[in-house]
């Protein structure tokens, strides 16, 4: 995790946004890569064995809301960490098609969101950090369409038409911070297009050294 231990001390560094957490969204396309670079982020912001927290936005959305969940992440999420309380949101299981029983998000100095929608409206006001997974929709899609297999064509098919309505709606590409490309071996780390933000003047000026 060597190459993102820079960006950890970056993120580390910015001020609060939500109570006492410094909230930091990971956005993009579904299969851009979220996930594993969520992941690696979050165990250079602590360790592999014992990893800065990280709130997967599947466990919020659902089949009959995909992206409908932004009320439940206020209430859940957001408002417990904003009171320096630690959060409990129901996750759902998309095998059995409904919400399970309720898990923990502790406080922590660095939590992550990852997700299709992190970057949203409602939430930018409470997020320290913006990053967006710079890689186009359909080679996004695709690359999800391949992991999942034929199985899941129909999910995947209702999922790219629901996903280009929300970011046609309420895009988050915009309003990142940084721009994240995958390489060969880690991450390219760009400034994003909000020009304004400390974390990417960060960006800007690591990168010019």
């Amino acid at each position: 995790m060597d190459d993102l231990q820079w960006l950890a001390t970056g993120l580390r560094a910015l001020a609060p946004s939500c109570g006492p957490v410094r909230l930091v969204s990971v956005d993009g396309h579904a299969g851009s890569g979220k996930s594993t670079f969520a992941a690696r982020l979050a165990a250079a912001l602590g360790t592999e064995s014992d990893p800065a927290p990280v709130l997967h936005l599947d466990d919020l959305a659902s089949h009959a809301e995909p992206f409908a969940w932004t009320d439940r992440m206020l209430a859940e999420v957001i408002a417990p960490l904003s009171e320096g309380r630690a959060a409990h949101y129901a996750p759902y299981d998309w095998d059995a098609h409904r919400f399970t029983a309720p898990r923990s998000l502790p406080l922590a100095p660095v939590i992550l969101i990852e997700g299709v929608g992190a970057g949203r409206r409602a939430l930018r006001p409470r997020l320290a950090g913006q990053f967006w997974m710079d890689r186009d929709a359909s080679s996004s899609w695709q690359r999800g369409r391949e992991r999942d297999g034929e199985a899941l064509t129909a999910f995947w098919d209702g999922w790219t038409t629901a996903e280009t309505q929300h970011f046609s709606a309420d895009p988050s590409r915009p309003y990142a911070q940084a721009l994240v490309q995958e390489r060969p071996e880690g991450y390219a780390v760009l400034p994003g297009l909000d020009i304004r933000s400390e974390l990417n003047r960060f960006i800007t000026l690591s990168n010019r050294t």
